[in-house]
């Protein structure tokens, strides 16, 4: 069994700050080294912008936690320098199938298109996430990034004022205080530093529970994602099986809601569940189990002064759907090409109120998706159940039912159509799916792909036109990125051009489209990155 959670991977060691004589300042501070507080801490670190990491613990997470990591957050990846290693390790997998009692009804792949260079999903235990996050913080710590990482440092305190935010923190060696202009709040969905602002969740959370249990075994179960509504081995309630790396197997199973949570987790009856699904002969070692509670709710705003929550600290969602790492890696992204410029003096604070905006619509559209999967898989009355059934009976033979069935609506990156930072769309005949607030869809570019050519700046992607080299409107400068008629393959026209015989696009650094073009217009371009940027 695999015992990487059990390392201390970033030990306590006693820091200069600890024997300061006054209060040092830092620049940002992200508290919590998960997932989305590593990301953040290796976005601002590799765009030159001071940051500490603060988390009470010194490991890993327990147990393999989120598993499935989307297509949009492995891209985000690639350009912090992490995608390819979660990738090698990952299981890929594209499809899905989903069952009705005892029978398969219909199968699904979420990535029927070539021309991506990464899957629709991979499957990861948390605890490698993790890991190669603080791999790749200490490589980027090690070329000189301003980054430091400090294990068993748990914040007690929160001091908020206009122009600074003072912190109280608690070590094996005793107390210390820091100050700091910007603090992220990665501190996972318990986060103490929204309690200690005294905020709050708003949402629902729903009357179920599931169990989930990691299961170490060999099996010939194919690496799909296999959902099952009233199986025999659960009946009158659903499950989920995944696979893992090192044989590792991911399954839930739905409880109901008047269930006795210590009863449950006894090694006796989650082998009982475990071999009425799998069999009475199968050897399985049980390396964590865990039972959890539908819940889709957020906080009001997202942004409190220099206090800027992300991830599970600032929305939650239920499991089903694989929204919640892959959302909070997308708030990461979205933040902090706005704070750097904030800090570089190059945008107003203002800037900042666009993340809320688009990240309360993007948690909003999570918590929709979220909440009717979940009123799906656990129907709340009679006449809702025999409903959700006939639509699993229909969708076997009949093409327009499958739509409507609901196994958990998978992970999709927000378009944040009337952004404030959205510019022009005077692309006519241009495709829907890479129109103004939309991510940058990738696609082949040479010998490589698109997406890597963009990397963390404002781009001009120029499509069988011409536009300037680099363009430097008040600070903020926009590279060049011209591909001639020649180099435009299929999955690029398809794409980005559509009818349109040529474009220029303005893309963020988080590579969202800001405006589009049939051609290079200098004004409407300077206008728009003094738009995307706060600035008008």
């Amino acid at each position: 069994m695999n015992r990487i959670f059990e390392t201390p991977l970033y030990p306590y060691t006693r820091s200069a700050d600890q024997d300061a004589l006054s209060a040092p300042h830092h620049r940002v501070v992200v508290v919590g080294a998960g997932p989305v507080g590593l990301a953040a801490a290796i976005d601002l670190a590799l765009q030159g912008v001071e940051v500490l990491v603060l988390d009470e613990n010194d490991k890993v997470s327990f147990g393999s936690r989120a598993i499935c990591f989307a297509k949009r957050p492995l891209e985000i990846l690639d350009r912090l320098g992490a995608g390819q290693r979660m990738v090698d390790k990952g299981v890929v997998w594209n499809l899905g199938r989903v069952f009705f009692r005892d029978r398969e009804v219909y199968s699904f792949n979420l990535l029927p298109e070539s021309g991506h260079r990464r899957p629709a999903f991979i499957n990861l235990q948390q605890y490698y996430f993790e890991k190669f996050l603080v791999d790749r913080l200490r490589e980027i710590e090690a070329e000189g990034a301003p980054i430091e990482l400090r294990g068993m440092n748990r914040v007690e305190a929160v001091g908020l004022h206009p122009d600074h935010v003072h912190l109280e923190i608690t070590t094996p060696e005793g107390p210390y205080e820091l100050t700091c202009d910007w603090l992220i709040a990665c501190d996972g969905a318990r986060s103490p530093i929204r309690g200690m602002l005294g905020l709050d969740f708003v949402g629902k959370v729903f009357e179920d529970n599931f169990l989930i249990a990691d299961v170490v075994m060999e099996a010939d179960f194919p690496t799909e994602r296999w959902f099952w509504f009233d199986p025999p081995f659960n009946p009158g309630q659903s499950a989920l099986l995944h696979k893992q790396p090192d044989n590792v197997w991911r399954i839930d199973f739905q409880l109901g809601w008047n269930i006795d949570r210590k009863e449950e987790l006894k090694p006796e009856n989650i082998d009982r569940r475990l071999r009425a699904m799998l069999g009475e002969d199968i050897r399985y070692e049980l390396e964590w189990s865990s039972i959890y509670t539908f819940q889709c709710r957020r906080m009001e705003k997202f942004r409190h002064g220099r206090v800027i929550f992300a991830g599970d600290s600032a929305h939650q969602v239920s499991p089903f759907g694989a929204r919640g790492a892959n959302s909070g890696l997308q708030d990461a992204d979205n933040l902090c090409w706005k704070l750097r410029l904030v800090i570089e003096g190059k945008a107003p604070e203002s800037l900042l109120d666009s993340y809320d905006v688009e990240r309360i619509q993007a948690a909003d559209e999570n918590i929709l998706n979220s909440t009717r999967s979940t009123e799906f898989i656990t129907p709340k009355s009679e006449i809702s159940r025999i409903f959700r059934d006939a639509v699993l009976d229909l969708s076997e033979h009949h093409e327009f039912a499958r739509p409507l069935v609901n196994s958990g609506r998978l992970s999709v990156p927000a378009v944040h159509d009337g952004s404030p930072l959205n510019g022009p769309d005077a692309l006519f005949g241009a495709p829907a799916r890479t129109r103004p607030g939309a991510p940058a869809t990738d696609a082949p570019l040479g010998q490589g792909f698109l997406l890597d050519r963009l990397g963390n700046r404002f781009v001009l992607l120029a499509l069988g036109t011409e536009a300037p080299e680099r363009l430097e409107e008040q600070g903020i400068i926009a590279e060049g990125l011209t591909v001639a008629p020649s180099q435009i393959g299929k999955e690029l026209r398809e794409r980005y051009l559509g009818e349109a015989p040529s474009a220029v696009y303005l893309i963020r650094p988080d590579q969202h489209v800001v405006a589009r073009w049939p051609a290079f217009d200098e004004t409407a371009t300077r206008a728009a990155l003094n738009r995307a940027t706060a600035r008008s």
